[in-house]
């Protein structure tokens, strides 16, 4: 009875020692070969350098108006210089809110991003399964990602093969 479960229990550790297949993508790569998501880049920096300059110019106004502040305070009353501390707190809010709404976690430039994007890299997403499930990998890492690849043989790069699913050639 104990040989019977010793060759019971070396026959079940043996089986799930089947070959892993495993594979590299390089999603920089990837990516800047589909022409949508880089039309999606220079456009997000497009946004983002105008809306940039909206905040910046706020903020050279709070500078202006501090300056002009600080040149005629020994002229003004206690009413004027009341005033005008609170235009300059004011403008300076208005530059930090529009700076927030725009850039923020939250912000519009996030929700840009995600609404162009996201449908690039989901399709990106989909086409590695579909290779995965194809060629039975269970594992994929993106060598333009983790630091911890030091060496990745190119053999087993499916970029290409990722690219032409999505019908780019390269």
């Amino acid at each position: 009875m104990k040989k019977f479960l010793l060759i019971m229990v070396v026959a079940l550790s043996v089986l799930p020692m089947q070959a892993q297949k495993f594979a590299l993508v390089d999603m920089d790569y990837i990516f800047k070969n589909i022409p949508a998501y880089e039309r999606a880049n220079e456009q997000l920096s497009q946004v983002s350098k105008k809306w940039q300059a909206e905040v910046e110019a706020i903020q050279i106004e709070a500078q202006t108006l501090y300056k002009n502040y600080q040149n005629e305070l020994v002229f003004l009353s206690q009413e004027q210089k009341k005033a005008r501390q609170d235009a300059i707190v004011a403008k300076e809010k208005e530059a930090a809110d529009l700076k927030k709404k725009y850039f923020g976690p939250e912000g519009e430039l996030y929700k840009k991003r995600t609404a162009l994007m996201t449908p690039i890299q989901e399709e990106v997403y989909n086409a590695i399964k579909d290779i995965a499930d194809l060629r039975g990998y269970q594992l994929i890492l993106d060598r333009a990602s983790d630091q911890g690849i030091i060496f990745g043989s190119p053999k087993i790069d499916i970029s290409n093969e990722v690219l032409s699913k999505l019908g780019y050639s390269n």
